[in-house]
């Protein structure tokens, strides 16, 4: 079995704060040119994406210095389902599995598209320090691991992406803007090759896969 784990790149979906908007129209029509092609423009860290070291860290490691093998991993998912808006993921529901990524379920896809998505759970510095110690990289199923800017950020809030510099640091990959992880089990395969742009980020076609 294999679920798409990615969502649509699409004109003015959405982004974080601050990203360059996306938009994708025709270049050439068929009725005119007897062929199709798109003309895309869109961040780096557009819709479901994986983050490299150099996202945040001035000497960090770009997507093209990993093998094609590290975008292959034994996922572990952590049901996180019941967090509210802005709820902080504790150290506490971190896993003490074997495996290569801790995928922190939140359900907050279903809200993809909405101005609550902002509002979405996430790390605690602590919580995110427990994954690096542990060897994880992180994906969710949200904007970011750490939480997002917003009209009801408050100051209690960890500011300075903590949980990115954190895992990043560690060389821990984040794939962030997951989806459809309720429709898989608690341990699977994840694959999320990255578009080669080679830099700090790019947009991912992730896919769980469950052998039956």
């Amino acid at each position: 079995m294999q679920v798409d784990l990615s969502h649509r790149i699409e004109t003015g979906m959405t982004v974080y704060p601050g990203d360059p908007s996306v938009c994708v129209e025709p270049h050439a029509a068929y009725d005119q040119d007897s062929y199709r092609v798109s003309a895309v423009q869109l961040g780096s860290h557009t819709g479901t994406h994986i983050d490299a070291p150099s996202h945040v860290l001035a000497d960090g490691r770009t997507l093209d210095a990993y093998s094609l093998e590290r975008f292959t991993f034994d996922a572990v998912r952590i049901d996180c389902t019941g967090s509210s808006d802005r709820e902080p993921i504790t150290v506490e529901d971190v896993p003490d599995d074997e495996a290569d990524i801790a995928l922190f379920w939140t359900d907050w896809s279903t809200l993809w598209g909405t101005e609550r998505y902002l509002d979405h759970p996430y790390l605690t510095p602590d919580a995110a320090a427990v994954c690096a110690e542990r060897g994880y990289a992180v994906g969710i199923d949200a904007l970011s691991p750490d939480p997002t800017p917003t009209q009801n950020s408050e100051e209690t809030d960890p500011s300075g992406l903590q949980a990115h510099h954190t895992l990043l640091g560690a060389d821990n990959l984040i794939i962030e803007n997951l989806r459809n992880l309720g429709k898989l089990p608690d341990r699977f395969e994840l694959r999320a090759y990255p578009l080669a742009l080679g830099g700090d980020g790019a947009p991912v076609r992730a896919v769980g896969i469950v052998d039956r």
